[in-house]
């Protein structure tokens, strides 16, 4: 059976790597430039990597500073409304997955009629039919894979949707982890976190092939064996260009492998709650594999000889169940909340997130083992009690 296998056009990792920016805008013979950012990299001066060396060059830079963690679809209405208004040639995205899929939306929805919830996965009735406004994005945290996917997220009232594209996908990626030095330890553990379970769900996902399998299971050892490094001593140069690179497999991963349960059951927390989708993520992520452990025992197995454990004396069965337990070490160690309530969710609230999760059913697809209702809210239960159950 043949796979499409699909990569962004350009990319640059690396330490160092944000040096090709000038020479990649110069490329698409860029004037006007819209630099989509967050308003802390502003204030901290981040943005100057950007726009100093591109203004010596002759080009005008406009700083839009409007993005906030999981943004909402008003704040996706703006940026859209506000590239269509003033023509650029070309959106850069600066910062982490939120900003990042702003630009993507913003590059493409500025050549296209309505507004951006016409084009939302669930419920859109509009399809996007060009490539619109070049776009390069540069990561400043080691998370989303933002940079190198075709989907951008947004926040609706109780859960999230996607738009999703290969129109989205960046023109040029430069993964720099000299950019992500600054990175607060609480931002680094969930982010990371959030790569690992990219890397985790592309891997025992229904669609995971050779190229997908790969990159998965790199990605789980570089951050695995980094992310506590990075988390207590953010100024590590290896710790951080290990996340840097294991984040962006991570993203090539499930990109092309797709994520499953985790990310369902995420979505609606992020939307009911407003918690960083890295620690929604992140506080599921034991609670989800150990759920369906015994569908995709061999592949947990794997995972946890990525981890960097031995297996060899170990059934398939005992060492995926070790993997559970590692996963939710890992997570406590980063000093992220192992259960729903350290979010102050409570239990009256399972009922609708598991509402609003059965409805992702795009993710939920690709799942080891088919989750229907009744298995979501055993997970969410088990995760507001903290205590890992099985199917």
């Amino acid at each position: 059976m043949s796979e499409k296998i699909t990569f962004a056009p350009i990319s640059y990792t690396g330490w160092g790597s944000l040096e090709h920016l000038e020479e990649e805008v110069k490329r698409f013979n860029a004037k006007k430039i819209l630099l989509v950012t967050d308003p802390f990299l502003e204030e901290l001066g981040l943005t100057n990597n950007i726009v100093v060396p591109l203004e010596k060059a002759g080009m005008e830079v406009d700083i839009y500073t409007e993005v906030v963690p999981e943004p909402p679809l008003a704040i996706g209405e703006k940026v859209v409304a506000y590239t269509r208004e003033h023509q650029f040639d070309l959106v850069i995205g600066l910062g982490g997955g939120s900003a990042l899929d702003l630009t993507k939306i913003a590059g493409v929805l500025a050549t296209h009629a309505g507004k951006v919830e016409d084009y939302l996965n669930l419920t859109g009735t509009k399809e996007i039919q060009s490539k619109g406004i070049p776009t390069i994005l540069v990561p400043t945290t080691s998370g989303t894979g933002s940079e190198i996917t075709n989907i951008s997220v947004l926040s609706l009232e109780t859960t999230k949707d996607v738009i999703a594209h290969d129109y989205l996908l960046a023109d040029v990626a430069i993964v720099d982890p000299a950019l992500t030095i600054s990175l607060p330890p609480k931002i680094t553990a969930a982010t990371g976190v959030d790569a690992l379970t990219h890397a985790v769900e592309a891997y025992i996902s229904k669609f995971a092939s050779p190229v997908s399998d790969a990159l998965a299971l790199q990605a789980i050892r570089l951050i695995s064996n980094s992310i506590r490094i990075a988390v207590k001593n953010g100024t590590n140069k290896q710790a951080r260009s290990d996340m840097s690179y294991g984040s962006y497999l991570a993203g090539l991963a499930f990109f092309n492998a797709g994520v499953a349960g985790v990310h369902a059951l995420a979505y609606p927390i992020g939307g009911q709650f407003h918690i960083a989708h890295g620690d929604s993520n992140a506080v599921l992520l034991p609670y989800v594999m150990g759920y369906i452990r015994q569908s995709c025992e061999k592949r947990m197995k794997d995972i946890y000889e990525a981890m960097g454990f031995s297996a060899t004396n170990l059934s398939q069965t005992e060492a995926s169940y070790k993997c559970v337990i590692e996963l939710k070490r890992l997570v406590e160690d980063v000093n992220i909340p192992s259960t729903l309530k350290g979010f102050n969710i409570t239990e009256d609230a399972l009922e609708g997130l598991t509402n609003d999760a059965i409805e992702q059913k795009r993710i939920l697809a690709r799942s080891p083992l088919p989750l229907l209702k009744e298995d979501i809210y055993a997970i969410y239960k088990s995760a507001f009690d903290g205590v890992i159950v099985e199917k």
